[in-house]
């Protein structure tokens, strides 16, 4: 585990603070998790010394000797050198299982409702149209993006040694690119959402066909041109990690800009759409059911985009000011409502649609019908069979009554 040829071993002793028998200790760029350091690759008869956790707030050290059959025990134990009971859980490591575990939960969710929401507009041809197209279009956003989010913890997580001694594979940092792209569609594709509303409220002459195309360059176009700025900055000034660290704030304008801009013209749509609603319900220039359509509609968007825009002012800007128990709380918030963020726009755009629960509640209505009439048919043709009417007597009879000469012969 611990051996390194002596060349590798001169190599990197001048890079290292760590103390060992023959100087600096080893810091190569992997090495081996044992659940409380990375201890770095070392050569045969080194000794090298690794902190106690930063966050036990104890200056203790401990030791292991690189010997021809790997590292030695700790010493002194863990328990004693930082204070700590380790035969426990670290509170730290606990924490960090329980949110991943309670995103993971919130993602699985999100997808379940939204694949299901994605297939109900698919398959009901009554539903098809340019409103439920752009539906479909931000529902596969938020399941892109929860996919993503499942590939990256298995890049992540699939080697602690790698992840906990800060090895990132280009696999690791496009996964986060990625990532960051549906985040940048979710919100897009909700300006598609306010732009589309505002267009058919407002413009009596619309052709939605015509407008089709300009609402997937706009939903899944413009992300593309943002992340590729935002990959070539990250790679130029910032190549550090899997590309989530915050260090230079200008490179997360790059982001942040765009979001903000969409949220922004969103409100200002909806802003618009409140105001044409009013205007033509006082000059009852738009029938009653209309009205309560394109006001259910736009109350919904709104709320959509009044909840992401508050929740990404707030945890876009704020997380990396606060530290310590504060954190965890905030942290333990945001990925809360992120992972959760699919299954409410699916209740909203889909399950709790009127449209929806109407076609739903008629095909159903439907399949019982048929359903009934093929029991019915069933029994007719069992009580038919049981008097001596079957199906031979019945087809018999039909070509007599059929055919004029029979009776003359």
């Amino acid at each position: 585990v611990c051996q390194q040829d002596s060349s590798t071993t001169a190599r990197v002793l001048r890079n290292s603070g760590k103390t060992s028998s023959r100087g600096p200790a080893i810091k190569l760029p992997q090495g081996w998790w044992d659940h409380v350091n990375c201890w770095p690759h070392a050569a045969v008869g080194d000794v090298v010394s690794q902190p106690c956790p930063g966050f036990l707030h104890t200056t203790g050290q401990v030791f292991r000797n690189c010997t021809e059959l790997g590292w030695t025990d700790p010493y002194p134990p863990h328990d004693i050198a930082c204070e700590y009971g380790f035969n426990e859980s670290l509170p730290l490591e606990r924490y960090f299982l329980f949110v991943r575990i309670m995103y993971s939960v919130g993602y699985s969710v999100s997808l379940v409702f939204l694949i299901t929401a994605v297939a109900i507009l698919s398959l009901l041809r009554r539903l098809h149209c340019t409103r439920n197209f752009i539906h479909v279009q931000l529902f596969l956003s938020f399941i892109f993006r929860a996919v993503l989010i499942f590939i990256r913890d298995a890049v992540l997580f699939s080697n602690e040694d790698s992840f906990h001694c800060h090895i990132y594979t280009v696999s690791c940092k496009f996964a986060t690119v990625l990532s960051n792209y549906c985040i940048m569609a979710n919100y897009s594709w909700l300006l598609a959402e306010g732009y589309y509303l505002y267009k058919l409220v407002s413009a009596s002459l619309f052709s939605q066909r015509k407008h089709l195309s300009w609402y997937i360059i706009l939903g899944w176009g413009s992300p593309v041109i943002i992340m590729s700025g935002w990959s070539f900055a990250k790679y130029l000034h910032e190549d550090e990690g899997c590309w989530e660290m915050r260090r230079s704030e200008w490179i997360w304008w790059i982001l942040r800009l765009p979001v903000l801009l969409f949220i922004i013209v969103n409100l200002l749509f909806f802003l618009c759409i409140l105001k044409i609603l009013v205007a033509k319900l006082r000059t009852q220039d738009m029938p009653g059911n209309e009205f309560n359509h394109y006001r259910k509609l736009a109350k919904s968007s709104f709320l959509l985009v009044s909840l992401f825009g508050l929740h990404y002012i707030l945890f876009a800007f704020l997380p990396h000011k606060v530290r310590g128990r504060t954190y965890e709380i905030w942290n333990f918030i945001e990925l809360a409502f992120a992972s959760t963020q699919g299954f409410v726009v699916a209740l909203l755009y889909c399950f709790l649609n009127g449209e929806v629960q109407n076609e739903i509640q008629r095909r159903w209505r439907r399949w019982k019908m048929k359903h009934r009439v093929q029991l019915e048919h069933r029994r007719k043709c069992s009580s038919m069979s049981q008097s001596g009417g079957g199906p031979t007597n019945i087809t018999l009879l039909f070509k007599s009554a059929s055919t004029p000469e029979s009776g003359l012969v």
